[in-house]
């Protein structure tokens, strides 16, 4: 079966900057996306968990998408104009898919 060349950005937020990083992520041409919540982890604040938490402004999610390499640039530029005065992680790993078509 035949692959394309992809790649495959992850990005950990706070919970409340979700829809601006998903408008930002829609000014860059991406079409779709996936967002997960974050049940908690460590970083350089320390130790951390969502458990107990009551606000929506406590929690973090991962946001995922796959892209078209030509688009990395154009989704960075916009991801990090979010990301860069907020808590989070930008991730971006090489993938292949099967529909390019969808990307």
């Amino acid at each position: 079966m035949k692959t394309h060349k992809a790649k495959r950005v992850a990005i950990i937020i706070e919970q409340v900057m979700q829809s601006r990083l998903t408008d930002a992520m829609s000014k860059a041409g991406v079409t779709g996306w996936s967002v997960l919540p974050v049940l908690g982890g460590s970083g350089s604040s320390g130790a951390w968990s969502r458990e107990g938490q009551v606000t929506r402004g406590a929690g973090m999610v991962q946001v995922i998408c796959v892209v078209r390499p030509d688009r990395i640039d154009a989704l960075l530029e916009e991801a990090f104009s979010v990301v860069e005065r907020h808590i989070g992680i930008v991730t971006i790993g090489d993938c292949e898919v099967l529909r390019a078509e969808r990307f």
